[in-house]
């Protein structure tokens, strides 16, 4: 895959975010320091509010950093780009395009020529599974469907970064332990540095080389947990529980009280 051809790391650098509320400003990021190897599986966890998908726009290039700086290759994000993709919760499909065109959308706007952009069109319409439905609508599709399809498209643009926002949460549980899966086994055809923001611990302990967790609001990297277990991981053994309940005492350890 061409996704592997381009060693590229992922450096945030004292990176903030403030928003104007209203006549005041919240501070969103706390500053966020961050180093992501090409190809590794990073998980991003923290309570609601925590700037956990802020941090994931402001590399995607949707948002810019209120002070510091996000870099691939020492070059400063300054903008979405075709190196990074993002996936959203919501799938954020075109209705009126078929899968295949869905997915092709990357290729054709960077003007390849018809047989490349059917080679590519096919080939990630094949690792998702979806070839028996590659002339439906999204209207037409299960929500498990609309993600394989996000997925691919993000994949076919030739994106090196893989930036995902909570991507399953809306799905059933068999759905999503099927795409976990699935996910795991595009992540190791391709090479693909992925950053997977979740509410669940047990999914990033599965998923992921490492799992992160960020305090409450402002949000900062507070523990960086590094997962050393085989794949595919057993959510049941001994090892797994016991790192699982050690980024969970982690977490609610950050879980801000409710102010009165």
């Amino acid at each position: 895959m061409s996704n592997a051809l381009h060693p590229e790391t992922l450096t945030v650098r004292g990176v903030t975010k403030r928003f104007a509320v209203g006549d005041d400003e919240v501070e969103a990021l706390a500053p966020v320091d961050l180093t992501i190897p090409q190809g590794e599986f990073v998980c991003l966890i923290g309570a609601s509010g925590c700037g956990k998908s802020t941090l994931l726009r402001i590399i995607a290039g949707f948002e810019e950093p209120s002070t510091g700086e996000a870099l691939i290759d020492g070059k400063t994000i300054t903008g979405p780009g075709s190196d990074r993709g993002m996936v959203f919760q919501d799938y954020a499909l075109f209705p009126w395009m078929t899968v295949r065109e869905n997915i092709s959308f990357g290729p054709r706007q960077r003007q390849l020529l018809r047989g490349e952009i059917e080679k590519i069109t096919d080939e990630f319409v094949r690792m998702v599974g979806l070839t028996p439905f590659a002339d439906r609508y999204p209207s037409q599709l299960s929500g498990g469907m609309k993600q394989r399809v996000a997925i691919a498209r993000v994949l076919a643009n030739n994106a090196n970064i893989l930036l995902m926002d909570e991507p399953f949460g809306a799905l059933d549980a068999l759905t999503r332990e099927q795409l976990q899966h699935e996910l795991l086994q595009i992540w190791t055809r391709t090479g693909v540095t992925t950053i997977f923001v979740t509410h669940s611990v047990e999914e990033a302990v599965l998923l992921a080389d490492r799992v992160l967790v960020m305090s409450a609001g402002p949000g900062r990297i507070d523990s960086d947990f590094r997962i050393e277990l085989t794949r595919p991981r057993d959510v049941s053994s001994p090892e797994f529980n016991a790192l699982r309940r050690a980024i969970a005492r982690r977490l609610t350890s950050h879980i801000a009280p409710s102010k009165a």
